[in-house]
């Protein structure tokens, strides 16, 4: 949500370094529990209990009295679409995983996203493009491309 103030970095590092912890967290239980549950089921459990805590977060802002939450139609359905991209990619990370895709390849896979997130930044958001921002776009794809090749080669 834009507040009209100029983005300060203190204001969100917090939750950008949170976020990068439990994300990364998130990948090393789809690991673990890649060969001891289905892709569907897999994702149907990671999901459904973050849905249980985003409702627990929900239900302490309401009890709390810190109730700030609002929405619109496109909010929701732009949520929608976050939420069967999240589905969608849980399901991949698990079949990449029972494929034998080893754990260390989803920083790899994530740098592919965040250049796509980069690229979309610059094209439909109008962020203001940069040289390391454009050579970390580029990092990014050949980091991607490199998974292709064979472990130790």
């Amino acid at each position: 949500m834009n507040t009209g103030r100029k983005n300060d970095m203190s204001d969100w590092f917090i939750y950008a370094v949170g976020a990068a912890i439990l994300y990364g967290l998130h990948q090393v239980f789809t690991k673990m529990a890649a060969d001891r549950i289905s892709d569907g089921l897999g994702g149907l459990a990671v999901e459904g209990s973050a849905a249980l805590t985003i409702l627990a977060y929900l239900a302490y802002l309401w009890m709390a009295g810190k109730w700030n939450q609002t929405s619109s139609a496109p909010g929701v359905w732009y949520s929608v679409l976050t939420g069967i991209c999240v589905g969608a990619g849980t399901i991949l990370f698990f079949l990449l995983f029972q494929k034998g895709g080893p754990l260390s390849a989803v920083p790899m896979v994530l740098a592919g996203g965040a250049a796509l997130m980069a690229v979309v930044g610059i094209v439909v958001f109008k962020e203001p493009p940069s040289w390391p921002r454009l050579v970390g776009i580029i990092l990014s794809l050949i980091g991607l491309f490199l998974l292709r090749s064979p472990a130790g080669n």
